[in-house]
């Protein structure tokens, strides 16, 4: 899970209203239109997990607050996510998981992720170390409802094989931070970590390149520019 920056609600989600039409009202050209900006927000990333769906049996349209329980949300742009369809995690295991306050998950066009959390090597995600009681109330929420940090099931094991190429070049610009001034060594990461945030499950992959210890009990963090 990332930051997202949200566009302007594609010009088709005026043609309906609820207490009218239904979801399942939306024409096939209609969602593909969402699906054009919600790619654009996301990079055909899953909104949650940042797996992959660009094919189009593995993803759906979410909405962020149930429409059982805030239907007048069905047609609000701020509502839309794209998801990928894991049963297991994501919007399906939300919208199974039982009750939960929308405003005790962290919502990433609005909040950003990084705040709350630390992407590890080994595929699991840990809660910052150093947020106040709410945020990490917040994290920890925002983890069950979407099922991101089950230690035994397929995201960790995922997440684990996007950053297994990268854990050579974690050491050597560890090894750059301390043996060369920040100006000669910081540019070259930025670029690195431009070329990859495109890829499924980028947010992992960043954290495990940067040069400083980023676990929740160091209390230590990466550079600002980060």
């Amino acid at each position: 899970m990332h930051k997202l920056e949200r566009g302007d609600a594609p010009t088709c989600l005026r043609h309906y209203q609820h207490g009218r039409d239904g979801w399942s009202q939306v024409s096939p050209a209609d969602k593909t239109a969402i699906w054009r900006e919600l790619d654009d927000m996301q990079g055909a990333r899953c909104a949650y997990c940042e797996a992959d769906i660009s094919n189009p049996d593995n993803k759906h349209i979410e909405h962020f607050q149930q429409r059982r329980r805030f239907p007048q949300g069905t047609f609000d742009w701020n509502n839309l996510f794209g998801s990928c369809s894991r049963e297991d995690s994501c919007g399906k295991h939300k919208d199974r998981c039982g009750a939960y306050t929308p405003e005790d998950i962290v919502k990433p066009d609005v909040d950003d992720p990084e705040h709350f959390f630390v992407f590890v090597s080994d595929g699991t995600i840990a809660i910052r170390h150093g947020l106040n009681p709410q945020d990490q109330q917040r994290a920890r929420e925002t983890l069950r409802v979407f099922n991101l940090n089950n230690q035994s099931g397929p995201l960790r094991y995922m997440r684990q094989q996007a950053v297994a190429g990268y854990i050579q070049a974690t050491k050597e610009w560890s090894e750059l931070a301390v043996e060369c001034d920040q100006s000669e060594w910081l540019p070259l990461l930025k670029e690195e970590l431009a070329a990859i945030a495109h890829l499924p499950f980028a947010t992992v992959i960043k954290h495990v390149l940067l040069p400083y210890e980023v676990v929740p009990d160091s209390g230590r963090t990466a550079p600002e520019a980060f």
